[in-house]
């Protein structure tokens, strides 16, 4: 069973989807690729432990607090490379970023016969269903520039900022 949640940030409202012990999604109310392959309309609304946990965390985020969250509750339903790429962006640290192709380098390196290809890194970011938690916010062209962002391209400038990021470091954005 699923559960669905509303958190009121800052930047907007985030749907927060869960089973009973994972999350399974977390999306702007506004952006592309909301609820994923979920029916959201049939869920309980509920507090589950789980929601209640990512919404401290992001209280704590938004207060620009670096909170930390134990990963193995994030359980985003998607393809095995996609799976790859969420984990490995787990551990771009708070304030920094990594470009798509440093993405997919990583995991190819990890996977015997495949080289990278920052396209597909690009596409498991920007479906990312999990946003701020895998934060596909701290994702940037090879150049520096910002790309685009499923949530928006404001609101990525809005989460680096949070997080201290020095805006001079960042290149003109496309969206």
């Amino acid at each position: 069973m699923y559960y669905k949640s509303i958190y009121p940030s800052p930047l907007g409202q985030i749907a927060i989807v869960s089973d009973d012990k994972t999350i399974k999604g977390v999306w702007f109310a506004d952006q592309k690729y909301f609820g994923s392959q979920y029916v959201m309309q049939t869920m309980a609304a509920a507090e589950s432990p789980v929601i209640m946990q990512v919404k401290n965390w992001l209280d704590a985020y938004f207060a620009g607090e670096n909170p930390s969250l134990d990963p193995n509750i994030l359980d985003p339903e998607v393809t095995p490379y996609r799976k790859q790429i969420l984990n490995a962006l787990i551990h771009v640290p708070y304030g920094q970023t990594t470009s798509y192709k440093e993405l997919a380098d990583q995991v190819a390196l990890n996977t015997p016969g495949k080289r990278g290809s920052a396209r597909a890194a690009g596409g498991a970011v920007g479906h990312n269903p999990i946003s701020i938690l895998i934060p596909c916010h701290r994702v940037v062209a090879t150049n520096g520039a910002l790309t685009g962002y499923a949530g928006g391209i404001d609101r990525k400038i809005a989460l680096l900022a949070l997080e201290g990021f020095d805006k001079s470091k960042l290149g003109n954005y496309q969206v």
